[in-house]
């Protein structure tokens, strides 16, 4: 894998935020306890802007279960973008 400072540009990650491209900053780890293990972890990228909005979204649905800084996220086994 490629580290994100040489990653091309058009490579670099994105804010899920529908319609964002501005690159992410922030890791949102979460699940849906009805469709996943307690362990598993589902993540969206989030830019500054759309940190909060994006945090709120997943916590009022009781999904939210950690938010890191990108550089600093460690990728649980299992875990995955979307």
């Amino acid at each position: 894998m490629t580290p994100l400072d040489e990653a091309p540009l058009n490579d670099a990650p994105t804010c899920s935020a529908k319609g964002c491209r501005d690159a992410a900053s922030w890791v949102l780890a979460w699940n849906n306890p009805k469709l996943h293990t307690p362990e598993r972890r589902k993540t969206w990228l989030a830019c500054e802007e759309h940190r909060e909005h994006l945090s709120q979204f997943l916590s009022l649905r009781g999904f939210l279960k950690d938010v890191v800084r990108l550089d600093e996220w460690v990728q649980p086994e299992g875990s995955e973008r979307v």
